[in-house]
């Protein structure tokens, strides 16, 4: 029989917030995959956990996937870490659990830490429905391309920032979104974590100057519904065509049709009961 492969959410910063169901799993699969070994071993190391460790990142994910696979197929259990939070959101680790959906291997999540899930949390924006929209491009006309193609989304929009590129993402996104109200995360769970918020306009002018440090989650409030017009309706319209003796029946229909978008049958039949 195949192992398992268990994708283990660890800490986003606080040590505390591993579970005790991921430190057993930690502790009883054969293999631990992480996206940094040398900072995976300092936290396998903080709860006396001693596993062997094998890299898994974007740029290896091809070679390592095969070879990870290959120790789930001998009946291995191996354990799918990142750095921080969930693997698999915003990394490559989607792929393997693809590959090993395929090859019939049972995947197992172990829920943990999340920063864009624990930035909503907290941000005091509507959660009923929300869009994670990941790392934006990192240059600036890519950027902009993508921040307009999510414009009218009607979803509160969750991304994920470096610091250095903080204040340029925010400036364009008051260009391309307009002045909407943001949030900013930034150290989430650690000791200096932070709250910004308030208009994007307010925002770049309280970032400009500061040295931003740790990741960044950034939180835009949905396009606004476009106001309703006061545009007369189809029996408005109808009686002023027809009551001026300028058009036909015929001509007032066809008007009005092209005015309002409905079927032609339906302002036809409404024309003549306006007529009498």
């Amino acid at each position: 029989m195949s192992g398992t492969l268990y994708i283990v959410a660890t800490p986003i910063g606080n040590l505390e917030d591993i579970t005790l169901r991921a430190l057993r799993i930690l502790k009883e699969v054969d293999l631990v995959a992480a996206e940094d070994t040398r900072h995976s071993r300092k936290l396998l190391t903080h709860f006396g956990i001693s596993k062997p460790l094998t890299s898994y990142f974007d740029h290896n994910k091809d070679l390592k996937g095969d070879q990870i696979l290959d120790r789930l197929r001998e009946g291995q259990s191996v354990a799918l870490i990142t750095d921080a939070g969930t693997p698999c959101i915003s990394d490559p680790g989607y792929q393997l659990v693809r590959d090993a959906v395929a090859g019939g291997i049972s995947v197992v999540p172990i829920p943990g830490a999340c920063a864009a899930v624990t930035a909503l949390s907290a941000s005091g924006l509507p959660t009923d429905h929300f869009s994670f929209a990941g790392f934006l491009p990192n240059r600036q006309g890519k950027r902009r391309e993508r921040l307009q193609s999510l414009a009218a989304d009607k979803a509160v929009l969750i991304f994920y920032e470096s610091p250095k590129r903080l204040l340029a993402t925010l400036q364009d996104m008051l260009e391309t979104m307009g002045d909407r109200e943001v949030v900013v995360a930034r150290e989430l769970t650690k000791m200096y974590e932070e709250f910004l918020r308030g208009r994007l306009s307010a925002l770049v002018k309280e970032v400009q100057g500061r040295e931003i440090r740790g990741e960044v989650a950034i939180l835009v409030t949905p396009a606004e519904e476009p106001e309703a017009t006061d545009a007369p309706g189809m029996e408005e319209l109808l009686q002023k065509y027809l009551s001026s003796g300028e058009m036909t029946l015929k001509d007032a229909v066809k008007r009005v049709t092209l005015e309002t978008g409905l079927h032609k049958s339906e302002v036809y039949a409404e024309a003549l009961r306006v007529r009498g």
